[in-house]
């Protein structure tokens, strides 16, 4: 964790920034519940474990800033919360999600599924994709398998 947080720390300060003690509690925190998708409020919370004297302000500016710059992603999987989502290092898109609509699950797919796609968007539109995001909503296999022991 320490060496991920050191090379944010060089992307940051390649970009004008510093990593401040409430910067780097917040990214411990997402680094820490990195298969979680926290909203801006749960991770306030956690944050406030490590450092007490931020504010819920600073964790929403932080948030913010990270997500700028690519560090962290924000998403929303139609639920009206904003949640975040450290970014995998080395990968050129934002991963894919599956969203049970049952229970709330989130799982993540890490594979680009759209490659071909954004290629025919480029070739035949002209549009130079820089990222993408896709979200599948549907019933995850837990609940499957639930609703078949039930029926």
């Amino acid at each position: 964790m320490k060496q991920r947080i050191e090379r944010i720390k060089k992307e940051l300060h390649s970009k004008g920034y510093k990593l401040t003690p409430q910067r780097e509690a917040t990214l411990t925190v997402l680094l820490e519940r990195e298969s979680d998708h926290l909203s801006a409020e749960e991770i306030f919370l956690l944050v406030k474990d490590k450092a007490p004297d931020i504010g819920l302000a600073t964790v929403y500016r932080t948030l913010e800033l990270l997500s700028e710059l690519s560090i962290v992603d924000k998403i929303n999987f139609g639920d009206g919360v904003s949640r975040y989502d450290l970014r995998k290092e080395g990968v050129d898109h934002f991963h894919h999600h599956l969203v049970c609509m049952e229970c709330g699950s989130v799982e993540e797919i890490i594979e680009d599924l759209l490659g071909d796609v954004e290629k025919i968007v480029e070739d035949d539109w002209g549009f130079d994709v820089k990222d993408h995001r896709l979200t599948f909503h549907g019933i995850c296999k837990q609940c499957q398998k639930s609703k078949i022991k039930v029926n």
